[in-house]
């Protein structure tokens, strides 16, 4: 079919006998639409090779069909993969995103979302947002549902969705415990995420669940980077009584730290051993394999966008999102030889 006889919506309505709103919820698929009714419109408007003008759907809807997506950094692996998830679920609704990056400043957090307001996207995602309650009637002034990645106390958002970091991170001092571990390090990150916080909390109600003790001279932050994860590793290989296991925030300071292990000629995991969390693609590669915690970050993405759309569709979801991880054992971890 040429251009000029591709079908237009009310083309598209006229041949699947409904309405010209019913066409547009299906194709932006819409939950609304009964989905063997969306199939017909969506392979009528296939056949035709009908794209639709943003500007006229704009215009009919008063929507741009744009959300916004706010990080801390693109840099960090875990944003990056929440990304690709959001992105997947809104080119499927045929949505573009557009992305800002807040440098782990608060405050440039929530003038982003003004930001993308007054740009006029139809709805927001916070991904590892540094949001807390004080900026609470913030995030209420907005006019566009906002939906929060990792972060439980952003409590104007229309929906959270974190992980239970409790149960796996239990699992992994426990298995540290089990190869006789006692001197346990936690190395964290300094610019205040609210999963930090969490881990850390969980790492010392484990150690004291175990009956291990917890030791605040072996508790060191990084930057959630290598580099980071490197000068924090320094810090508890030259205190006084060095730690023979560390459990790290996320996996790019595992790697900093397995690089400033290998730099004293320390070996993992005869010298020390080291358990990440996030488990990234590079965990499986890394010398030894590292021991982590899985976290679906795709899927958490997935869930996000989904439950923004709900919101924008105005079907009630739940407010709360959780998931949990799940303990990877690789060859990073050993008994100690101490």
């Amino acid at each position: 079919m040429s251009k000029k006889e591709a079908l237009s919506i009310k083309d598209i309505a006229r041949t699947a006998n409904v309405s010209h709103s019913t066409v547009s919820r299906a194709l932006r698929h819409s939950p609304l639409v009964n989905p063997a009714t969306a199939d017909k419109i969506r392979r009528i408007a296939a056949a035709s090779n009908f794209r639709a003008s943003a500007v006229g759907r704009s215009l009919a809807t008063g929507r741009t069909y744009t959300i916004g997506v706010v990080v801390a950094s693109l840099a960090q692996p875990f944003a990056a993969e929440v990304l690709a998830g959001i992105e997947d679920v809104a080119s499927q609704r045929g949505y573009s995103v557009i992305v800002a990056s807040t440098k782990g400043d608060p405050d440039r957090e929530m003038a982003m979302v003004q930001q993308l307001e007054e740009r006029r996207v139809d709805g927001v995602v916070l991904v590892a947002s540094r949001v807390r309650s004080i900026s609470g009637s913030l995030l209420a002034e907005t006019q566009i549902p906002v939906v929060s990645v990792d972060n439980q106390q952003a409590p104007d958002a229309a929906c959270s969705v974190f992980f239970d970091n409790n149960p796996a991170t239990t699992a992994a001092i426990r298995l540290l415990a089990q190869l006789g571990h006692r001197r346990i390090g936690y190395l964290g990150d300094r610019h205040g995420y609210d999963s930090n916080r969490l881990r850390h909390d969980a790492f010392r109600a484990a150690l004291e669940s175990l009956g291990v003790g917890y030791d605040p001279q072996l508790v060191v932050d990084g930057d959630s980077d290598a580099e980071g994860g490197m000068r924090g590793m320094e810090r508890l290989l030259t205190a006084r009584i060095r730690p023979t296991a560390v459990f790290c925030y996320n996996d790019m300071t595992a790697l900093g730290a397995l690089a400033a292990i290998s730099q004293r000629q320390l070996r993992v995991p005869q010298d020390l051993s080291v358990v990440g969390f996030e488990d990234l693609s590079i965990a499986a590669f890394t010398h030894p394999p590292l021991t982590t915690v899985r976290q679906p970050r795709g899927q958490v993405g997935r869930i996000a966008a989904d439950a923004l759309f709900a919101t924008l569709a105005g079907v009630k979801s739940d407010p709360v999102r959780v998931l949990r991880g799940e303990l990877i054992v690789r060859e990073s971890t050993a008994p100690p030889s101490i």
